[in-house]
């Protein structure tokens, strides 16, 4: 059984047992979260396709924890105008584990 669910404008295909990063959310690790913005479910013979998602499906995962990501440079310049801007970002993620797939 596998899901496609949407999280931080993201679009993820799961299944139980997976792990993986998404934008940060707002829990504490260890917490259990549940993802409602299921786009689609396959239970091994049919597949449910939401319109834009699929209401009675819930996601719920793990929170593992919280991390920031590598460091990327944006490097902004006019040539020939001697204007340069140098800035790092590091995004935010959050490490889960997927519990259970709920079709509903």
């Amino acid at each position: 059984m596998y899901a496609l669910i949407r999280s931080g404008g993201k679009q993820y295909k799961v299944q139980k047992g997976d792990r993986l990063r998404v934008d940060l959310i707002r829990a504490d690790a260890g917490a259990s979260v549940s993802l409602d913005d299921v786009l689609a479910v396959h239970d091994g013979e049919t597949l449910v396709l939401g319109a834009p998602r699929v209401d009675s499906a819930k996601v719920t995962a793990k929170v593992l924890g919280h991390g920031r990501d590598r460091k990327i440079v944006v490097f902004r310049f006019k040539r020939r105008k001697g204007y340069h801007r140098k800035k790092g970002h590091r995004q935010g993620y959050t490490e889960i584990e997927i519990q259970d797939i709920a079709r509903g």
